[in-house]
């Protein structure tokens, strides 16, 4: 099957851990050969990623003579990650608290009363609101994934992952190699009777 490619906030994490693993200054160009052979990010998405993370006060940037560095630590994505957290969890409690107070004000001029221009323009900002919280919603997410402490979940999940499927593979190799041996099986009529791929191999 085809391999599905990542998704702009799992770009973002994986970034983030070249800074974190290496807590190392780059260049854009030093980026652009590193993402792509060791976090899977194509190099012509690093450009973008790389500027999103800035404009999120993840990433540090400067320009020191005709070149911008880059660079990033822990404590101090820690740091913004949990700022912009707060700014964003005030704005979903106050977006929360005004859908409730228009919910109740909807509700009552429902009682006894025909449709109106105000419950009309109540019910639209409503909608607006009901909108502006999944985007908070969205964009307090997008945080949780650049936490230092979920890309190492993330990174220990993954190594778990990895070494079952190996393990899982190294045993398939294992049952093959007997059958072969014991009943004189040709390998792809293993293949085919078991539903093996043909190209099955170790994850690197």
């Amino acid at each position: 099957s085809k391999k599905k490619g990542l998704s702009f906030e799992e770009k973002r994490a994986r970034m983030m851990e070249i800074f974190f693993e290496t807590k190392d200054v780059f260049q854009l160009k030093d980026i652009e050969k590193i993402a792509p052979k060791e976090k899977g990010i194509t190099s012509m998405s690093v450009k973008e990623i790389l500027q999103s993370l800035v404009d999120d006060g993840m990433v540090d940037t400067d320009r020191i003579g005709t070149s911008n560095y880059f660079w990033a630590f822990p404590s101090k994505a820690l740091h913004a990650r949990k700022r912009k957290l707060e700014e964003l969890e005030s704005q979903f409690a106050e977006s929360s608290q005004k859908k409730e107070t228009l919910q109740k004000s909807i509700e009552k001029s429902k009682m006894g009363r025909e449709d109106t221009a105000e419950r009309a323009a109540l019910i639209e900002e409503l909608a607006a609101l009901r909108q502006k919280k999944e985007q908070l919603k969205a964009e307090i997410d997008k945080y949780r994934e650049c936490d230092p402490d979920v890309v190492e979940e993330m990174r220990q999940t993954n190594k778990v992952a990895k070494e079952a499927a190996n393990r899982w593979t190294d045993n398939i190799f294992s049952i093959k190699s007997w059958a072969k041996r014991k009943f004189g099986f040709e390998e792809s009529r293993i293949d085919k009777s078991f539903g093996i791929p043909e190209d099955l191999d170790y994850i690197d």
